[in-house]
C-alpha cells in the first residue's frame, strides 16, 4: 500500500513539473497535479486496459508505439475530466504523454 502512494505522489511531482516547465501545460497547483495522478492512473487501469487489449495486434505492428498514441488519449480524456489542469493541443498531450508514461513504467520498475 505504500508502494501505491509513494508512486502516486512522484508521478504527481513528475505532472507537477512537466506543468510548470513545459509551455502548454497549466495546472493550479500540487494538489491538482495529485488528483490528476490518481484520475490518469484509474483511467489506465479501467479504460487503459480495455484499449491496449483491443489495439493488441497495432502494438505488435508498430513495435509498441501505438502505445504512446493511447496514453496520449488517456492523458487527453484526463484533461477533459480535470476543469484545474488544461493543455493545449495534441502535439503538447503527446510530449507529456510520452514523459509520463516513461516515468510511470521507471516507478513500476524501481517500487
Amino acid at each position: 500500500m505504500i508502494n501505491v502512494i509513494i508512486h502516486l505522489a512522484l508521478l504527481a511531482a513528475v505532472i507537477f513539473f512537466l506543468a510548470k516547465s513545459l509551455p502548454g501545460i497549466y495546472i493550479e497547483g500540487f494538489g491538482t497535479a495529485v488528483i490528476v495522478a490518481i484520475v490518469y492512473g484509474l483511467i489506465n487501469i479501467t479504460l487503459g486496459t480495455v484499449l491496449k487489449f483491443l489495439s493488441i495486434p497495432f502494438i505488435i505492428i508498430s513495435v509498441g508505439i501505438f502505445l504512446l498514441i493511447i496514453n496520449t488519449f488517456l492523458l487527453w480524456l484526463t484533461d477533459q475530466l480535470i476543469e484545474d489542469f488544461e493543455i493545449e493541443n495534441m502535439g503538447t498531450t503527446f510530449i507529456a504523454a510520452l514523459v509520463i508514461t516513461m516515468s510511470d513504467t521507471l516507478l513500476a520498475v524501481i517500487l
